[in-house]
């Protein structure tokens, strides 16, 4: 099929509430303190909007540093494409390690796309892979050729996995109680032991950790919420059992060795009628409306909110799971808020205390941290998981002077009062969005992954795009009143004698870059000084980080530039600072996700999710990896490495 660059299958499953942002709290949003910001900086500086970055985070005109700046970055750069194929960097090896039907556990059947079941799939890999962490073997080692996946299974394209339907809106109309019980197998996670042989991996097949996690799995609720009435349902007396993880997009990993997967657009699998239960306005605030890309609800209960009114509420959560020990049920960490969480970013501070960040992905919505009241105790192993339900939540307000506020989520505090709805801290993280709201925290333009640079310890917050913004909303140093490309910002947390405070109360913030092509001056994107015509990307939505301290940067949506996802990558520091170089395309269809390195940067996993989305089981735009006529395109896990050995990127 030849792609034409203007035509896309409308996409309703992974963020269809986009197009009506739910909130609507009358606080700033950041686009309109980023203008301010700038404008007095400019004011100041007499720059121009086509601009790059310095090292100190300021804005330079490009031929200030046009003749002295360099990357540490030395792979060559691959151009813009848009094709059935996936392309690496010359000198790099991009080996297929997993791919949607896989074998996880020892007696799963071959995956056979005309004779899918529920039985099989929860046996095998699960379908649109996102967040990966490499867990080390054995366990609390450094080991960089033995180890575990964890990976996601974010969500399903059922026009993809199943024949007979056009599009994902024929697919949901179609939907029957066998397909659905497929679905529901194939999301969650996946965890598979595999070890590096030569120069690729393998895959240990009836690796006494391999397993699979999906929507019916059992795992626990903990925190705050636990028990909690409003977190009962028929199914479960107590509020502290729930049956499986959904939409699970980004994560993190904590320093006892457990995972971190964080559940994001709960709101798409929820039907009934919301406005008649006692959640309605709570609902509502999440984007449930009684009108579920998955009408899962026509065959199990729990998915109708008419017949399960608090089931729901079990979902937007921080699930904890422990890779080494299949017998350990996953945890629902609620002290970690309820929204649409994109990753789970987790650091010890420089008091011990832990410190985990999260970006809640929907236009205008919210950056978040949590701080934990205990201190990280490296020989208690997997009792410290108890830090992560004891702490305080916060919301993230910035200011046009470059100062960030954390706002503290504590019941009693502030608005956070009975009178405001609010009977206890349960109630305040069950409706985390509604309590923010009221703290007026700055309106992000989605924010996607937020990660800490390992080497300087800054924080970084992946803001994808929002098209929304209005012209009101900016002026003309930041005049994207529809930001389609997204940026990235820069969070300096203060520092003592060397010591980083990620628990302190107030941080500064930078911008690191703006996307969208530097060609085009309407679009007013920053770079660095030496971005190429491949350099420039749009929709920015993870991030990696090498052992230099490097950043990789995964794209979602760049396709509706014309362009495929991919990974770029760039230095955050020296003359090299946010000139970004291309890497790595997907092929047509798919989005680039869970970038993860091995401790000694030699391997780069990433995950290549829903290739051929934009056409159908029947008549696919790619049929990646396989290029069978019987094979479908399958979600897949890549590695890539260095032909010969060596760093990725150096």
């Amino acid at each position: 099929m030849t792609y034409d660059p203007h035509y896309r299958l409308p996409r309703v499953l992974k963020n269809e509430d986009d197009s009506n942002p739910s909130n609507t709290a009358p606080n700033a949003t950041f686009s309109e303190i980023a203008a301010t910001r700038f404008s007095r900086r400019a004011a100041l500086t007499g720059l121009l909007a086509t601009t790059a970055l310095t090292a100190a985070g300021g804005l330079v005109p490009t031929r200030a540093r046009a003749a002295t700046a360099e990357s540490s970055l030395t792979f060559t750069e691959i151009p813009h494409a848009m094709d059935d194929k996936l392309h690496v960097a010359e000198g790099y090896s991009a080996q297929v390690l997993l791919r949607w039907g896989d074998k996880v556990a020892a007696d799963a059947p071959e995956f056979d796309p005309a004779q899918q079941s529920a039985e099989a799939q929860a046996r095998q890999f699960g379908y649109n892979c996102d967040f990966i962490a490499f867990m080390p073997l054995p366990a609390g080692s450094n080991a960089s050729d033995h180890g575990l996946l964890f990976v996601n299974h974010e969500y399903t394209n059922p026009h993809v996995m199943f024949p007979g339907f056009a599009d994902d809106k024929a697919a949901a109309e179609g939907t029957t109680a066998e397909t659905a019980a497929i679905e529901l197998a194939a999301h969650g996670a996946s965890i598979v032991e595999i070890k590096r042989e030569g120069d690729g991996w393998m895959v240990v097949d009836g690796g006494q950790f391999n397993r699979r996690l999906s929507l019916n799995t059992e795992m626990e609720l903990s925190g705050p919420a636990a028990g909690h009435d409003r977190l009962k349902t028929s199914a479960d007396s107590t509020g502290r059992n729930v049956l499986g993880m959904i939409n699970n997009c980004g994560g993190g990993s904590t320093p006892w060795g457990t995972v971190l997967t964080a559940e994001e657009n709960f709101h798409q699998y929820f039907g009934g009628d919301p406005a008649g239960t006692a959640e309605a306005a709570n609902y509502k605030r999440y984007g449930i409306k009684g009108e579920p890309s998955y009408p899962w609800g026509k065959f199990v209960d729990r998915f109708d909110v008419t017949k399960e009114p608090n089931e729901a509420n079990r979902f937007g959560w921080v699930v904890e799971v422990n890779p080494y020990d299949p017998a350990q049920k996953p945890v629902k960490r609620t002290a970690l808020g309820r929204f649409k969480h994109e990753a789970a970013t987790s650091v010890i501070n420089a008091d011990g205390r832990l410190v985990v960040y999260s970006g809640d992905d929907e236009r205008f919505e919210y950056v978040y941290k949590f701080v934990s009241n205990g201190t990280f105790d490296p020989a208690k192993g997997f009792e410290n998981a108890a830090l992560l339900d004891d702490g305080t939540l916060y919301v993230a307000k910035f200011a046009a002077d470059g100062n960030v506020q954390w706002l503290p989520l504590v019941h009693g505090e502030g608005p956070l009062t009975e009178a405001n709805g609010f009977k206890s801290q349960a109630d305040v993280l069950i409706e985390t969005r509604r309590a923010a709201d009221l703290l007026e925290p700055t309106k992000m333009d989605r924010p996607e992954d937020v990660e800490t640079d390992p080497v300087s310890g800054k924080v970084y917050v992946v803001l994808t795009k929002n098209d929304k913004r209005k012209a009101e909303q900016v002026d003309a140093m930041n005049a994207r009143p529809e930001n389609k490309w997204g940026h990235i910002i820069e969070l300096t947390p203060p520092s003592k004698d060397g010591k980083i405070d990620h628990a302190a109360a107030a941080f500064t913030w930078d911008m690191f870059l703006q996307a969208g092509n530097p060609a085009d001056a309407a679009q007013q994107a920053k770079y660095g000084a030496t971005v190429s015509d491949s350099g420039w990307f749009a929709n920015p939505d993870n991030l990696a980080f090498d052992p230099k301290g490097r950043m990789w940067i995964a794209t979602d949506g760049f396709p509706d530039h014309g362009v495929h996802d991919g990974v770029w990558a760039t230095d955050t520091a020296g003359a090299g600072r946010a000139a970004t170089k291309h890497f790595l395309g997907c092929p047509q269809g798919a989005e680039l996700c869970g970038p993860a390195f091995t401790p000694d940067g030699k391997t780069f996993f990433v995950a290549v999710q829903h290739p051929g989305e934009d056409g159908n089981y029947d008549q696919p735009t790619t049929r990646w990896p396989d290029f069978a006529d019987n094979m479908p395109p399958r979600p897949s896990v890549v590695a890539i490495m260095k032909k010969g050995g060596g760093e990725i990127g150096a």
